[in-house]
């Protein structure tokens, strides 16, 4: 926009009036524009309705429920969209229309509001019963469609008009027949939401209205070469609406010559003459592939309760509705997504990723990522079609755009976390260089995002589950990365809270990452090796219940047991509690243990349970404390499970070796305190 279109805005803004600069707008979304005064007009359009909201922030809601902003909006295009739709000629009507229209794709508060007024509908059909072309039809029912969309101006719809649409649906003009089904499809799934949140609602006819042969039309109209855009764009939203419904899903996904067809809209690269099209059609498609993709979400204990209720209730459509939920189960997901996949949708999402700078886009293309590398089967034809490039450009415009004025509020929204989780995905099961390649600085500039959703408050125990996992698989792979992971911004404090947290599998990963930290980073092996109080957490955590986390944190014990200070801080929780030598007793034979646990030694805790003896018990420097430690080691049964190390036929000589070290060294104390 240039700054004097800008400076025309926010002096309309002060004074609530559309000055005649840039009263040519009204008129800029007739279909006779042409395309480039359309996008300025809607740049305009959008920056003065801003302006006018950002001015009436402060004030709050009226006491009929009412906003300022919108009532300010709606003074100021009433008159002018009424003054257009009173004249009797054709191009004022559309301006009229096509202008209204427009304000609903722009401030649809503001739209609804003057759609709700008394007379704008009737002089709405009176329009296309004075002028009947079909340009005019179509621009009606593009406005009715838009204002089927939201509840407020879908209430507002008369019989009249409802009817108007029925008959427009059945043209023998495409884009009239298109327009009208789309705008029917919003009506009737419009009407069934409205129900659903209110069952006081008074039913309309087109709550019944049967939307499945529309799916079929929809779907000729992308098939048909000669389908104009206008057309082709109605036909691709009403199969995005529709889409949401499991039996549509199936038909779709088996439709390869269908998803050829639609797949071919897209453009491969973005440029001028394809740039329009981008905007009208990618949103569509991009929904479509993630409606056919998404699993259904996972419901809560309490949301399980409240739907069997449900379902008790209304026993007359338990049947339709176990057929719906069959269509929907987890392997049917699986299905689609396989012949979405085998009909080239990846190659959509990454021609789609690199053209668009909508946000919605951007989101859409993120959650079917995530439900497409869900199954691990997938991943590598994911990665095959550049998945991780595809995914850290969708992080990075939601990280530019979310605001940094502080800390607080530089995450960005919950919604944008779920690109983040299929990275995560992608990088748990593969390895690093797999997911990103030979350069070093692609692993780094994933560890910002993944530490971003670990540490987001809004973040599901699943995703900070997998962004733990998969920082834990990028800090092995080399210890510059291991530091980088640790030094990321509140990152080791956030996972540190994290080992105790009550869900095993997010306590198990955050152990194995601070595990796989202080293997790989100097600066977290100091900063654990020197404090008693975090060395005392990584002890009881050896004695978890869960094996895997026992494993990680008796493996970083025995890491950590190799600096001097680490074996101090140990030897003084030794004398403090008395639980440390039980703990490695209990690691190398629970049978000979205090608590006399009867299960099998498990080989790695026996292997990191003996290093563990070998590196305290030789790593204590004061005569009376070896004295101490030797008699403490025979009364846990410490020397008897070493014993049985030694003598059984299980253990390699990794592990028999220093067990044996171990033993030797204890016996020459055992031995001397005997003797005295």
């Amino acid at each position: 926009m240039t700054s004097n279109s800008q400076q025309l805005v926010n002096e309309a803004t002060q004074s609530l009036r559309l000055p005649e600069e840039l009263s040519y707008i009204i008129n800029a979304f007739s279909p006779s524009s042409p395309s480039d005064g359309r996008s300025k007009a809607y740049l305009v359009l959008s920056a003065f309705c801003q302006g006018v909201r950002q001015s009436h922030s402060s004030q709050n809601q009226q006491v009929d429920g009412s906003d300022p902003a919108t009532q300010a909006l709606a003074r100021v295009f009433s008159p002018l969209i009424l003054g257009k739709l009173e004249e009797t000629n054709e191009n004022d009507s559309l301006g009229g229309i096509s202008f209204l229209t427009a304000l609903f794709q722009v401030d649809w508060q503001a739209a609804a509001s003057i759609f709700q007024q008394e007379t704008l509908l009737e002089l709405i059909m009176d329009s296309v019963d004075l002028n009947p072309s079909a340009e005019l039809s179509v621009e009606v029912a593009h406005l009715l469609g838009q204002a089927s969309g939201y509840k407020t101006s879908r209430l507002a719809l008369s019989p009249e008009a409802i009817a108007w649409l029925e008959r427009a649906r059945s043209s023998k003009e495409p884009a009239l027949r298109a327009a009208g089904a789309i705008a029917i499809i919003k009506l009737a799934k419009g009407t069934i939401t409205d129900i659903a949140s209110d069952p006081t609602a008074q039913k309309r006819d087109t709550a019944s209205t049967n939307v499945d042969g529309l799916v079929g039309v929809m779907k000729q109209l992308v098939i048909d070469e000669d389908s104009g855009e206008s057309s082709l764009s109605d036909a691709v939203e009403g199969l995005a609406y529709m889409s949401v419904d499991p039996t549509v899903k199936e038909d779709i996904s088996r439709d390869a010559p269908f998803l050829k067809r639609l797949f071919t809209l897209v453009p491969k690269r973005k440029s001028a003459s394809s740039a329009e099209t981008s905007s009208t059609l990618l949103y569509g498609v991009v929904v479509i592939i993630g409606n056919i993709c998404a699993y259904r979400p996972q419901l809560t204990e309490e949301q399980k309760q409240m739907e069997k209720l449900r379902k008790m209730a209304k026993s007359s459509d338990t049947q339709g509705k176990e057929v719906q939920d069959a269509l929907d189960n987890d392997d049917k997901v699986k299905e689609r997504i396989k012949r979405m996949l085998a009909a080239g949708a990846m190659d959509v999402l990454a021609s789609v990723a690199p053209q668009t700078d909508t946000v919605g886009v951007r989101l859409s293309i993120g959650k079917a990522m995530l439900d497409i590398v869900t199954d691990k089967e997938n991943r590598g034809k994911v990665l095959q079609h550049g998945g991780t490039k595809i995914l850290m450009e969708l992080i990075k415009k939601a990280t530019a755009t979310s605001p940094t004025p502080n800390k607080e509020k530089s995450s960005p929204d919950a919604v944008h976390l779920e690109p983040i989780q299929a990275l995560a995905k992608l990088a748990i099961t593969s390895s690093p260089v797999q997911v990103f390649g030979p350069n070093v600085g692609a692993i780094y500039d994933a560890i910002r995002p993944l530490s971003t959703m670990i540490q987001h408050s809004s973040a599901t125990q699943l995703q900070r589950f997998e962004g733990l996992m998969a920082l834990t698989n990028l800090a092995s792979a080399s210890p510059e990365i291991a530091d980088r992971a640790a030094g990321a911004d509140g990152l080791l404090n956030k996972v540190e809270t994290l080992v105790l947290d009550d869900h095993p599998l997010v306590q198990r990963a955050a152990v194995e990452l601070i595990c796989n930290l202080i293997v790989g980073s100097d600066n977290v092996f100091e900063k654990y090796s020197s404090s008693k109080s975090k060395i005392q957490i990584i002890v009881a955590l050896s004695d978890a219940e869960d094996i895997q986390t026992r494993l990680a944190s008796s493996g970083a014990l025995a890491t950590l047991l190799s600096s001097p200070s680490a074996c101090k801080e140990l030897l003084s929780l030794q004398f403090e509690r008395h639980r440390v030598l039980p703990l490695l007793t209990q690691l190398i034979d629970p049978s000979v243990a205090p608590d006399n646990d009867d299960t099998e030694p498990h080989p790695g805790l026996v292997h990191r349970g003996v290093i563990c003896a070998r590196q305290f018990v030789l790593g204590v420097s004061e005569e009376k404390d070896r004295e101490k430690i030797g008699k403490e080691a025979k009364e846990v049964g410490l020397v008897e499970a070493l014993g049985n190390v030694v003598k059984g036929a299980k253990a390699g000589p990794e592990v028999v070796g220093p067990a044996s070290e171990v033993l030797q060294f204890l016996q020459k104390y055992l031995d001397s305190s005997t003797s005295k």
